[in-house]
């Protein structure tokens, strides 16, 4: 079947879709030995497609479902040899890229892939995807402290955009709460830097719900593929 040149280009993992086509009206790609610099360009599964002469391996799509440990790096690899995503898929035939990133110290549901164009798609802040964390914070939020989170907070001198806040559990007598927290931004630090505005610190992170999917069934550090019907949705999502 016959795909956009740009679309295969971002699929194999090589540069975002806009990045491709930027590569492609640049005069970097050559489709059978020849320069296409043309957008509307399709090409079939037989082509041989090359990016600055570099041929583009077009592997099957795989994306998985992972449950990231606490003290793992959201990353292909570190400089300073702390242990990374991907060394807990040493088992799997393809290079998978975690999609977006969890913090060191935090844990929970993180969608690995070589779908390039998926993983671009999914963390574009255009498409909203929901994202559920668990935090334990230290103190007791206020009325005003929860509706300050709730209609957005002052970043970096930015604001927030609206969140979902539910109480989970507190703890009156050591001052501390369990606090769910829905946004679809994914900034540095976002949820810790969300509670800092409003004075309160994070003790432990978790992600618990990325759009529709969970960690059900799932363990600390252990990962499922995800379903093509679960692919399709999440393709369907970020549309």
């Amino acid at each position: 079947m016959a795909e956009r040149l740009q679309k295969v280009i971002a699929q194999a993992g090589v540069a975002s879709r806009r990045k491709a086509e930027k590569m492609i009206s640049a005069g970097q790609v050559t489709v059978n030995g020849k320069k296409v610099t043309e957008l509307g360009t399709k090409v079939e599964p037989r082509d041989k497609i090359e990016v600055n002469g570099v041929p583009i391996e077009k592997e099957a799509l795989h994306t998985y479902l992972f449950y990231k440990p606490r003290g793992v790096i959201s990353s292909v690899s570190d400089d300073k040899g702390r242990k990374t995503v991907v060394d807990f898929f040493e088992d799997v035939p393809y290079r998978l890229y975690p999609v977006g990133r969890l913090d060191y110290d935090t844990s929970g549901l993180l969608l690995m892939t070589n779908d390039g164009e998926l993983a671009n798609k999914l963390m574009h802040p255009r498409n909203e995807v929901p994202k559920v964390y668990v935090a334990k914070i230290k103190g007791i939020l206020s009325t005003e402290e929860i509706r300050s989170l709730t209609h957005g907070v002052r970043i970096d001198g930015r604001k927030s955009a609206p969140a979902k806040l539910k109480i989970l559990k507190t703890d009156e007598k050591k001052k501390t709460q369990i606090v769910q927290l829905t946004i679809h931004e994914g900034h540095y630090h976002q949820v810790k830097r969300m509670f800092e505005a409003v004075h309160h610190f994070v003790e432990k992170l978790a992600r618990e719900k990325y759009a529709f999917l969970t960690l059900k069934s799932l363990n600390s550090g252990e990962y499922r593929e995800l379903t093509n019907e679960e692919v399709f949705r999440l393709n369907h999502l970020a549309d």
